[in-house]
């Protein structure tokens, strides 16, 4: 297993897969990056996909998916899921106990009770089966290779993400939050403020 570079000391990593996240190391200045947790959705040799889980934007759910909007975790906004393709909506839904990715219709499995909307489909058909759901502009994607050097230059943290962390409300810190819960050295990284004179 890699090892992540980081000023916290050595930090084993997981392995990046469908169903981890990314959290972005204090240093990652990017703006549509910066403090983010990216959920991994497919990662393969070929490149890597995945959508940032707490940026809301001020777009409703209601004026771009209104069919979808009741069914909505709130707040019921849609999420920049990242940089690319904008204008692309992605859905991702926490299964209730019991359901099966697998032998639900209008979802492919992510991993566990976490799979990926197919948003033709008939919202009310679904939601019984769902206990939140999230929709996403756009998403965050690396080329091969990518992710692998930006995790090798201590960009992004590779740890297991939790169902509920794709459902996160928009006031939670979900950021510090996931840091928090690794324990040492990289909960304390938590504590770090986003500007860097108040450091």
């Amino acid at each position: 297993m890699g090892r992540v570079a980081s000023g916290v000391g050595e930090h084993q990593e997981a392995e990046v897969e469908a169903g981890t996240l990314l959290v972005a190391s204090p240093t990652l200045t990017d703006p549509n990056f910066a403090r983010s947790v990216v959920f991994v959705i497919d990662h393969r040799p070929a490149g890597t996909l995945g959508v940032v889980l707490n940026r809301p934007s001020e777009v409703s759910v209601a004026d771009v998916l209104p069919g979808w909007d009741p069914h909505t975790t709130r707040p019921n906004a849609v999420f920049v899921g990242g940089p690319v393709e904008q204008r692309t909506a992605l859905c991702l839904a926490a299964l209730r106990t019991g359901e099966d990715p697998a032998s639900t219709g209008g979802v492919v499995g992510v991993r566990g009770p976490l799979a990926l909307v197919d948003l033709d489909g008939d919202p009310d058909d679904l939601a019984p089966r769902v206990r939140g759901l999230r929709v996403f502009a756009g998403y965050s994607g690396w080329d091969r290779g990518q992710l692998h050097g930006e995790i090798g230059r201590g960009d992004w943290y590779v740890v297991p993400a939790l169902p509920d962390d794709v459902l996160a409300p928009a006031g939670y810190d979900l950021w510090g939050g996931v840091l928090r819960r690794q324990g040492v050295p990289l909960a304390l990284l938590a504590t770090h403020v986003s500007e860097p004179r108040r450091n």
